[in-house]
């Protein structure tokens, strides 16, 4: 069997100065091409655990740390996190917290240009990804007068460019509406189609629950639910944990409650209004 992406063995992470651990004996491994949407109430130590996938953690966190990380094998307390970056990439809440170059183009040739790739090379990554993520016609304006869905999606294009093995986005939709929201699901989308691994801490499910292989529950640092989405999302249990479920499962689940049982779990509208019509039209009316 090839060699889980992720490999995280019996983790806890108590930060200095805390009184709790923040994560609490985790172990899971993640495999390439897996899409997991990791979710959880805040302090649930969601964040933390994206610490743990790009060194941050132990390397720059003070606290007390048990157990063992590995990314594509290597162990994380055995690299710096710069040599790490080359294999995670990590895209930020706020993109403004990373972006810091004068343009759109030299931002997603800055990161190329730190991996040390030949000029070529870095000419024709450059302008692949400004045509893949549709940034053609922004790649000479500078990123602090770009919207909020432009910025996040030249940060996000600017890590893809490095081609890293993981793809880390803590909270992508925070500084986003609705709609840039559903933009940036795109773009994952035809990631995924790429196979690229890709983690995804959210709170906000309806975006991102179509793209997911995966879900992942955290609670009070523990990991309490892992497992397909039709498996994890179905569970009533879950509100109790903070977790607010896409408003296409709460639909299905009232449904059942008055008796209405659906052959397969919706996870999108579309889906669920093509089972209720069919539902419907098998129906003897007369």
């Amino acid at each position: 069997m090839p060699e889980p992406i992720v490999d995280i063995q019996n983790v806890t992470f108590k930060y200095a100065g805390s009184s709790a651990p923040a994560i609490v004996d985790v172990s899971l491994q993640i495999k390439r091409g897996e899409v997991v949407l990791v979710t959880g109430a805040s302090g649930s130590g969601k964040s933390t655990f994206c610490r743990l996938l790009n060194g941050l953690i132990p390397h720059f966190y003070e606290g007390e740390f048990s157990g063992c990380v590995f990314i594509n094998g290597v162990d994380t307390r055995t690299i710096p996190v710069y040599v790490l970056s080359k294999d995670v990439g990590l895209v930020f809440q706020n993109p403004d917290n990373q972006l810091v170059s004068l343009s759109v183009e030299r931002e997603i040739a800055f990161g190329l240009e730190n991996l040390g790739l030949p000029r070529e090379e870095i000419i024709k990554r450059t302008e692949f990804i400004l045509k893949y993520f549709g940034l053609d016609r922004l790649r000479d304006v500078p990123p602090y007068k770009l919207s909020g869905g432009e910025k996040q999606r030249t940060a996000l294009a600017a890590v893809v460019a490095m081609r890293p093995l993981l793809l880390v986005l803590d909270e992508p939709t925070a500084e986003l509406d609705p709609m840039s929201a559903l933009q940036l699901a795109l773009m994952l989308s035809q990631l995924r189609e790429m196979e690229t691994t890709i983690v995804i801490v959210e709170h906000r499910l309806d975006v991102f629950t179509p793209l997911a292989t995966r879900i992942l529950v955290f609670s009070e640092g523990q990991l309490v639910r892992d497992g397909p989405p039709e498996e994890v999302l179905f569970d009533s249990n879950l509100s109790s944990l903070g977790v607010s479920t896409p408003r296409v499962v709460q639909l299905q689940l009232k449904l059942e409650e008055l008796g209405i049982k659906l052959p397969i779990k919706a996870l999108t509208v579309s889906s669920l209004v093509d089972q209720l019509s069919s539902a419907v039209s098998s129906l003897d009316l007369r």
